[in-house]
Formats: structure tokens, sequence, C-alpha cells
């Protein structure tokens, strides 16, 4: 049970770093703002899911 919930907390931690990543890099690529970058950045998966939609 322990190697379980030791791989979950690891798996959620990663996509939390990935959904950050790729909304800065997304976000650099159409703004060229540093300060939009870091704001989409703290938004993660939710600016990424926006820019798909849009």
């Amino acid at each position: 049970m322990q190697e379980r919930i030791f791989i979950s907390r690891q798996v959620v931690t990663q996509g939390i770093s990935f959904g950050s990543a790729l909304a800065i890099a997304i976000s650099w690529s159409a703004n060229q703002s540093i300060l939009w970058a870091i704001i989409h950045g703290l938004f993660g998966w939710l600016y990424v899911i926006y820019y798909a939609i849009r």
C-alpha cells in the first residue's frame, strides 16, 4: 500500500511541474512577455486548456 501512495504522489507532482512548464512555453511563444509567462505558469494546466480551446 505504501508503494502505491508514493507512486501516486510522484505522478501528481510531475504532472503539475509539466503543466506549468508547458504553460510557460506556450505563453512565451504567444506573448513574448516574461510577466505573462510567470502568471500563466502559476495557472499551469488551466492556461494550457484555455490555449487549446482558443
